[in-house]
């Protein structure tokens, strides 16, 4: 059995005592009425350069049109700013999925849908997420691509750098990819057009966004 290297997805302690969580006037439930559809978080994972980012904009894009009220966090972009101060090591994946995860649940109260593109390899984050998050609030997306396909794009170069050492546990060269055991949907995004797997993601996604239950 793998040793696992990740975190629970749980708030941490507080430090203080003297910190009471105040109830908001302004209920998710209100602010899913204003904006006349439900919140959601759309997780897309799979291998570095699989099409996760490209497809989760391309449905962003979409869902923005038919005037549904969205937001895309990228792998990358995320470390841009939330997680700047993090590396890679086990430690500091740990404290980059609690961070994200908690993010997340914000974005979802505020009536948000959200689209997440992030590798998350290992099937005990994704499952820890989906718990954190609420299972209903959660649909997860695996984009499966050949490792030969993402290296032959792989458009930053990070392959490339992996396999000369440059890049330590790098997924899909020196480190490990679990796939899902159970996604909502399979992408095969070496198969698959960007359209076709934007038709895909939003048969899915549409009826759970405007479903009266």
């Amino acid at each position: 059995m793998r040793e696992s290297k990740t975190a629970e997805i749980n708030p941490l302690k507080l430090v203080s005592n003297n910190v009471i969580w105040h109830k908001p006037e302004v209920t998710r439930r209100d602010r899913e009425t204003l904006n006349g559809h439900k919140s959601l978080a759309i997780w897309f994972t799979g291998l570095p350069s699989s099409g996760k980012s490209t497809i989760a904009h391309a449905v962003e894009k979409t869902l923005h049109e038919l005037e549904v009220r969205t937001y895309t966090l990228d792998g990358d972009n995320v470390r841009h700013g939330l997680c700047a101060d993090l590396g890679f090591s086990p430690q500091d994946r740990k404290e980059n999925l609690r961070r994200i995860a908690e993010m997340v649940k914000l974005f979802i109260d505020a009536g948000i849908v959200t689209l997440c593109a992030f590798v998350s390899p290992y099937e005990e984050d994704r499952e820890r997420i989906k718990k954190h998050l609420g299972e209903e609030n959660f649909v997860l997306i695996y984009c499966r691509c050949p490792v030969e396909v993402c290296e032959a794009r792989d458009p930053k170069g990070m392959y490339t750098k992996a396999k000369r050492g440059e890049i330590k546990e790098y997924t899909g060269v020196s480190a490990p990819y679990e796939e899902p055991l159970k996604p909502n949907l399979i992408l095969d995004t070496n198969l698959l057009s960007i359209k076709e797997c934007v038709e895909k993601v939003l048969a899915l996604v549409i009826p759970k966004l405007f479903s009266n239950e």
